[in-house]
């Protein structure tokens, strides 16, 4: 990262900020089940452990529970890495399911789940060391902080909350958006309340930041892959070969956050 500070700081939540893979891995497990009824509803004992392994391949929520599914049916893990963009629509077909459909038995349990056992669902979430603090220090500095996140908005609020930061749902762009994380880059560009802006975004998938780098009207935002969130081996290996994507660990991040506290 450079020295300098930007004006507007976008977030992405889950692999930056928060790390929520148990939580992923029992709610997904939990709608695996609804829609499969396995005989034995206890996973096993590597199930998890594969499971977290393979994160990285997930783009949207519905893909969880279907990546159970290739698990379970003995899928290999390589193949699932680099097919997973056939393996999962192939899955749908084969079970004559729908995303749209599966991911409403997701939000369901994951919504019964929260209500039932709000300190529970809590409770299997973890902030990345020193990340609050800097959102804190961030918060409180002239820098303008965005989450910019697929997860619902109403869920990152309330884990923030919990973590004892409290920002404005204005601030919190979620699932609910229903469009491209450079539209919403766009937007905040569009709406900053001064200018020049100079926009940071960071983000632990490298599709989406080569989204962003593919829209010539924000060739001037920084694009940073999070070393520590849920990326393969071989993308944080192509941020680093690229001349508009950097590749940023945890302890460079927080220096950065304190740098212009």
């Amino acid at each position: 990262m450079t020295a300098s500070s930007p004006t507007i700081l976008a977030l992405d939540f889950d692999g930056v900020i928060c790390d929520g893979l148990i939580e992923y891995f029992e709610v997904a497990w939990r709608t695996y089940c609804q829609i499969w009824s396995p005989a034995n509803k206890i996973p096993a004992d590597n199930l998890a452990a594969r499971f977290y392994r393979l994160r990285p391949v997930i783009e949207t929520g519905w893909e969880m529970p279907v990546l159970i599914k290739a698990l379970v049916d003995g899928i290999d893990d390589d193949k699932i890495l680099h097919e997973w963009v056939t393996i999962a629509p192939q899955i749908l077909l084969d079970y004559k399911l729908q995303a749209r459909e599966i991911a409403a038995i997701l939000d369901n349990s994951r919504d019964r789940w929260i209500a039932n056992d709000l300190d529970g669902w809590l409770s299997l979430h973890r902030f990345y060391p020193g990340v609050i603090d800097k959102i804190k220090a961030t918060v409180a500095s002239n820098v303008k902080l965005y989450i910019v996140t697929t997860k619902e908005g109403r869920f990152v609020q309330q884990l923030l909350q919990q973590a004892g930061v409290d920002l404005a749902p204005i601030v919190i762009f979620g699932k609910e958006e229903k469009r491209p994380k450079y539209e919403i880059l766009r937007e905040l560009i569009q709406n900053a309340e001064y200018k020049p802006v100079s926009l940071w975004f960071v983000e632990d998938r490298l599709k989406t930041l080569e989204l962003v780098q593919q829209q010539s009207d924000l060739a001037d935002v920084k694009l940073f892959l999070a070393d520590w969130g849920y990326n393969t081996q071989a993308e944080r290996e192509a941020a680093q070969n690229s001349q508009r994507i950097q590749l940023i660990s945890l302890s460079v991040f927080g220096q950065e956050f304190s740098s212009w506290a």
